[in-house]
């Protein structure tokens, strides 16, 4: 059953990362934009390196083997580096909401890249049927128009979309890997390698901190990617992913845009079309299609029922998850649709 603590570990969650959308374009106003992220996850580095060394095992807190090593830098590069500067990029072109809803393909695309990346895993027709509806969805949004796909399209929108798919991937090459170390500890390491890489993407693309206008929002919005759309959030999703495994906690991608939506209207002023609506339910839709299966059984050992569907092997997605004790659990996205 869901306790209370659940319930507020995923509201944290979804309502700071919600904030992200908007917090970026109003920081963007200020700051350049990867030298923003990179500012960002100085600060979040601190802060998560400061809660490892209150919270976990001496022996627990350094890498110890190749597979750590790879789960870092998978993380690092791909998964918080590359997808966040995307995302910065892109994101201030775009509004909150549309950068939101285009981010929640993240929970989509992860299975659809198991399916190439880990050998032990095939795409289902359900499996594919969802991908494909939730592709359709993510076009609505970004305006896509089969008659002139060229005129039509959302450049911004499009790199908002490939930071998610970064996002994805990097968490696909993290599974694919056999580490050791807790998901908090990896994050730990990988947040001041993805600081690293964006500061030097920021020289290159030639940013200048003398740019920066310290304005009280530059420091607010910082602030609030830093402290809690950074350190917090993290925190409470790996805590969540811990407690009630990947799919129902991957949910707060769909929360997210919510935030985002509200958020862009009371403080920027932004709108949201009824396409990108449309397009958003669509994702939801794919989502479903792709984990129904995995989302019926979670509803049946919620009312205290079990059922066939439940004791079936038909799982395609895994991903091993540590527990607090240090044990390692897997839990399933079962994408059987036939």
């Amino acid at each position: 059953m869901v306790d209370s603590r659940q319930v507020w570990l995923f509201a944290l969650a979804s309502l700071f990362f919600g904030g992200t959308f908007v917090a970026a374009n109003a920081g963007q106003a200020y700051i350049p934009p990867l030298l923003f992220v990179a500012l960002r996850f100085d600060v979040a580095a601190l802060l998560l390196a400061g809660y490892v060394l209150l919270t976990v095992p001496r022996g627990e807190r350094l890498p110890r083997t190749r597979g750590d090593l790879a789960g870092i830098l998978a993380a690092g590069l791909l998964a918080i580096g590359a997808a966040n500067a995307l995302l910065f990029v892109g994101q201030g072109y775009v509004t909150s909401a549309v950068g939101a809803i285009v981010f929640s393909l993240v929970p989509i695309l992860s299975p659809l890249f198991a399916t190439a990346v880990l050998a032990d895993e095939r795409l289902t027709v359900a499996g594919a049927l969802g991908g494909f509806v939730s592709l359709v969805g993510v076009a609505l949004v970004i305006g896509i128009d089969p008659g002139d796909l060229a005129g039509a399209v959302d450049p911004w929108a499009l790199v908002v979309l490939a930071g998610a798919v970064s996002a994805a991937l990097g968490a696909v090459l993290i599974r694919r890997v056999e580490t050791t170390t807790s998901s908090t500890v990896r994050t730990a390491w990988a947040l001041p390698i993805s600081a690293i890489a964006l500061h030097g993407a920021s020289l290159a693309a030639g940013e200048s901190p003398a740019a920066i206008e310290w304005t009280l929002e530059a420091v607010l919005a910082l602030g609030y990617l830093s402290v809690l759309a950074g350190a917090v959030a993290y925190i409470a999703y790996f805590e969540l992913l811990e407690e009630v495994g990947a799919i129902r906690s991957s949910l707060t991608f769909y929360v997210s845009p919510v935030v985002a939506s509200l958020g862009g209207w009371a403080l920027l002023g932004e709108t949201l079309s009824a396409l990108a609506l449309v397009g958003f339910a669509t994702i939801v839709l794919g989502f479903a299609v792709m984990g129904h299966r995995t989302l019926q059984s979670a509803v049946a050992g919620h009312l205290g029922r079990s059922s066939d569907e439940e004791r079936r092997p038909a799982v395609t997605t895994s991903e091993t998850v540590r527990t607090r004790s240090g044990n390692r659990y897997v839990t399933s996205f079962d994408l059987d649709g036939d």
